[in-house]
């Protein structure tokens, strides 16, 4: 399929030349002698490229490549100078040609023009094509993105369904050790319903905004553990940090655990008390994850109290972020610290 090109030189001997020329190279030329016959010509036909003399009766080439480049016309365009006119190449390029051809005599000008209109004709192509396949891949990632977010949606209204058919439970058990075990279940079902919950609410479904997931995680923490009576009040202090949303999951299982825990077990039945969670950068790429109380205190290494189940998933969850939680000496109570690799 030939190439159409439009050709703009107030000189009417050149330009049936150039139809000549050129349709022997297999283009198919329109001639025009000024800018306005040019902008009409572009305006009501389809042009492969567009060759611009640089002196036209009463303008320049250069004033239509302004205009051309005012409307939004984004064409390649090759610009035809004189030999002695280098700067007036340079301008021409600075305002959008594709490429300039010098002006000369005989057959080895039409080659050369030939050669810069293959050239400007396949790149501008070139750049269509990756203009097409970037406008594909956004798209695709919106449509993933919408899809991920749906689905997130969705695991969190089922999880948070299953958390209140066992808070249902726990309601009606009567056993103790089984309304303990169900609402510690419902807490680590939750923490994982959080983290979807984060996700489709969130314009990166790639990665959870920690601060807000814990807020989240601490208030439920706080109305599915103690349900019975005041007991500690937990505070949360995160500085603004992201994770990756398989990192926030195993923080949120720890956080949830480590909480569990300190509310049950580090103040006496019956009163009050304080739990703290804090998350803050700790240096470049670092982050310290610390949950602490001012309770009774518990010592590393000593023997869990119930069934162990929420130490081993602690151990595990920090293991996943390729860390250790270590329990350090305070004055009074418990702190429980990871260091976090962002």
């Amino acid at each position: 399929m030939s190439q159409t090109i439009l050709y703009v030189d107030d000189d009417v001997a050149l330009g049936r030349l150039a139809q000549r020329s050129l349709g022997r190279l297999g283009y198919d030329v329109h001639h025009v002698l000024d800018g306005e016959a040019c902008l009409a010509a572009l305006e009501h036909g389809r042009f492969d490229a567009v060759v611009l003399d640089h002196y036209l009766r009463g303008e320049t080439g250069l004033d239509i490549l302004r205009q051309l480049n005012a409307r939004g016309i984004n064409l390649p365009s090759i610009y035809v100078t004189g030999s002695s006119e280098a700067t007036i190449a340079v301008d021409a390029l600075k305002n959008g040609a594709s490429d300039y051809v010098i002006k000369t005599v005989g057959e080895e000008f039409w080659s050369l023009m030939q050669s810069a209109l293959h050239q400007a004709i396949a790149t501008a192509e070139l750049r269509r094509e990756k203009e097409r396949a970037d406008q594909e891949i956004r798209l695709g990632k919106e449509r993933a993105e919408v899809l991920l977010a749906e689905v997130n949606h969705r695991v969190a209204n089922s999880l948070a369904l299953v958390a209140a058919l066992i808070r249902l439970q726990v309601t009606n058990s009567k056993d103790e050790s089984v309304r303990e075990a169900l609402a510690e279940t419902q807490a680590r079902i939750t923490a994982v319903a959080g983290m979807h919950r984060s996700l489709y609410t969130s314009d990166d479904v790639r990665h959870v905004e920690m601060a807000k997931y814990l807020e989240t995680l601490v208030q439920e923490v706080q109305r599915s553990v103690n349900v019975e009576s005041q007991g500690p009040s937990i505070r949360l202090e995160a500085e603004p940090v992201s994770l990756t949303s398989d990192r926030a999951v195993s923080v949120g299982m720890i956080v949830t655990e480590l909480l569990t825990n300190a509310i049950k077990y580090a103040y006496p039945a019956g009163t009050e008390g304080e739990v703290r969670v804090i998350l803050r950068r700790s240096g470049d790429g670092q982050a310290l994850l610390a949950v602490e109380d001012d309770g009774i205190g518990l010592v590393e290494g000593s023997n869990p109290k119930g069934t162990g189940l929420g130490s081993r998933i602690v151990r595990s969850m920090a293991s996943t972020l390729g860390s250790t939680i270590h329990y350090v000496p305070v004055a009074r109570g418990t702190r429980a610290e990871l260091e976090l690799d962002l």
